[in-house]
């Protein structure tokens, strides 16, 4: 079974945007789960995904208060559809990223992350993949908001970037 995953990563709300995309709410109710690699600022936002998608895999970022980090992890991990993926906010600079990131994590498939707002797809070495998903609502320096889509099937991953 596919399984279709929304991928998300600092949303600042509502400082960068007063809500979600509604592409992105639409988008949402087409897939089976959600991936959020931190810097929500608001709670509210993890509560919407929660009360409208039944997988919710999230993680604390470097803008979140003491209540998003009492509530989510600093990484977050799961083995799904045979596929083992975590979610973390921060992975240091671009460079070296792949070394570290297979030294920080040789048990893993996929890391999704966040932080700088800027869309990445590699595979490292050992063949871990990363991605991180841009901003939907604070596009910084790059051309467009953006957001993933990652299916996972029997441990074969599948990833889109999706500009707004």
């Amino acid at each position: 079974m596919v399984l279709r995953l929304l991928v998300l990563a600092d949303t600042h709300l509502p400082a960068r945007a007063k809500a979600l995309p509604p592409e992105v709410l639409d988008e949402l109710d087409r897939t089976d789960g959600v991936v959020h690699a931190g810097d929500w600022v608001d709670e509210a936002t993890l509560d919407l995904l929660h009360a409208r998608s039944p997988l919710v895999l999230g993680c604390a970022g470097n803008n979140d208060g003491p209540a998003l980090h009492a509530r989510l992890p600093g990484t977050a991990e799961a083995t799904l559809e045979g596929v083992r993926i975590a979610v973390t906010h921060e992975t240091g600079p671009s460079v070296g990223r792949e070394r570290r990131m297979d030294e920080r994590f040789p048990h893993l498939d996929v890391l999704v992350f966040g932080h700088s707002h800027i869309p990445w797809d590699t595979t490292t070495p050992r063949g871990l993949r990363l991605l991180n998903p841009g901003s939907p609502t604070d596009r910084r320096r790059q051309p467009h908001r953006t957001y993933g889509l990652l299916e996972l099937d029997g441990g074969r991953i599948s990833w889109s970037l999706r500009r707004l």
